[in-house]
């Protein structure tokens, strides 16, 4: 080949290699992105609002009559037991007899011998109820044992066979209470119609339930009126947890939902189970001035007691309704997604490039996505992408 050709073929190329460094170097710069890889990992759907927990039964004891009371010693925190006297009663002091207080007395007598018959037909129902939710718990059992019914059908079984026993002995406490407030009034009646206000103790009001005082509303020794209360017991180791829910989140709470309380003061995550969801929503004002429709929903705590021992009726815990989970999920991360039209997006990287998927979704939690197609696993993702992002930009990733 002669000279001459052979330099202008090196003229030639150097020329092609410097038109490709120039354009090369007029090329935009890849543009540095966020980015996050698909994958599998547990998921769960969770609504989140503060509760607070109550005795699940508290007693109010107070006087059936108007009557004089001596000086109570109890402090909140004692322990009581069933049938424990509480309060000594007696009758008015320089009361004046007369045919009114006489009749007053007897009314009042009447209206607890009623109350006391309300309770015990109450007793007789729940008795029923709680038979008729063993039965059905035991036909539930086998039923899901050979397959029939589904464990959600099991565990609503258990929850309402629970409820039942826990309403008859509620009802049972209130008969106690009743049957108490009986005496008392018999007590008065007697005291009036003999002329005997203040001859000494006429009554002793004692505890329906072993547990502890709650709370001592008069200590000093006085003159009460009928209905006044006094003293609230109560059994702490049987605690609920009341939780204001947006009612558009209570919609999907069903009882039975297990339900994770965090942040009570201790260091164990706390397992719950909801007992019921109270169907009458209030209007609540935010802090930020809006109006909210909430809901009551309670639930039981279902880890032993040993887990959180301290923890007493009014205190403030963090509650987390489960609406949904799975072990294994396809998931993005939620800042990786953007709306296109009627349904969801995200910038896939692929070879150094910004390629837009259209993404099908489903369960959202708080930072992640249920991915039910348009992204597989082990795919890199642009998390948070702005304007600058287009179809085919060249990027750079700094995955997290």
């Amino acid at each position: 080949m002669p000279k001459l050709m052979r330099r202008q073929i090196a003229i030639i190329v150097l020329a092609v290699l410097g038109a490709v460094l120039l354009v090369y170097l007029l090329l935009p710069s890849p543009v540095e992105v966020r980015t996050a890889r698909v994958g599998y990992a547990p998921l769960q759907v969770i609504v989140e609002e503060e509760g607070e927990t109550r005795v699940k039964n508290r007693f109010t004891i107070s006087s059936p009559v108007a009557a004089t009371i001596r000086r109570i010693h109890l402090e909140a925190g004692d322990r009581v037991r069933q049938g424990q006297p509480l309060v000594f009663l007696e009758g008015p002091r320089a009361s004046i007899l007369d045919v009114r207080a006489r009749d007053e007395a007897a009314a009042g007598a009447q209206a607890a011998a009623a109350r006391l018959e309300q309770a015990r037909e109450q007793t007789r129902a729940a008795q029923a109820s709680a038979k008729l939710a063993a039965t059905e718990l035991a036909r539930t059992q086998a039923l899901f044992e050979s397959g029939a019914v589904s464990r959600q059908d099991l565990d609503e079984a258990r929850t309402a066979a629970s409820q039942a026993d826990a309403d008859l002995e509620a009802v049972r406490a209130r008969v106690t209470t009743a049957r108490a407030e009986l005496e008392a009034a018999r007590a008065t009646l007697r005291s009036v119609s003999e002329g005997q206000g203040d001859t000494g103790v006429q009554d002793i009001l004692r505890s329906p339930v072993t547990g502890r005082v709650l709370a001592v509303h008069q200590r000093n020794e006085g003159f009460v009126n009928a209905g006044e209360p006094l003293v609230d017991v109560g059994d702490i180791d049987r605690l609920e947890v009341w939780t204001d829910v947006l009612s558009q989140d209570a919609v999907g709470i069903r009882p039975g939902t297990r339900v994770l309380f965090v942040r009570w003061g201790g260091d164990a995550t706390l397992e719950g189970v909801v007992d019921r969801i109270e169907p009458q929503g209030t209007t609540v004002v935010s802090a930020l001035g809006v109006e909210e429709q909430r809901v009551q929903v309670i639930a039981d705590i279902a880890s032993p007691k040993h887990a959180w021992t301290g923890l007493g009726s009014g205190y403030r815990v963090l509650s987390r309704f489960v609406i949904w989970e799975h072990d294994r999920v396809l998931q993005a991360p939620a800042g990786a997604l953007f709306r296109v039209q009627d349904g969801w997006a995200a910038f896939r990287v692929e070879n150094g490039r910004a390629v837009r998927k259209r993404v099908m979704t489903g369960q959202r939690s708080g930072l992640a996505v249920q991915v039910l197609d348009g992204l597989g696993h082990g795919d890199v993702v642009i998390v948070h992408p702005d304007d600058s992002i287009k179809e085919g930009i060249r990027v750079s990733p700094q995955e997290d």
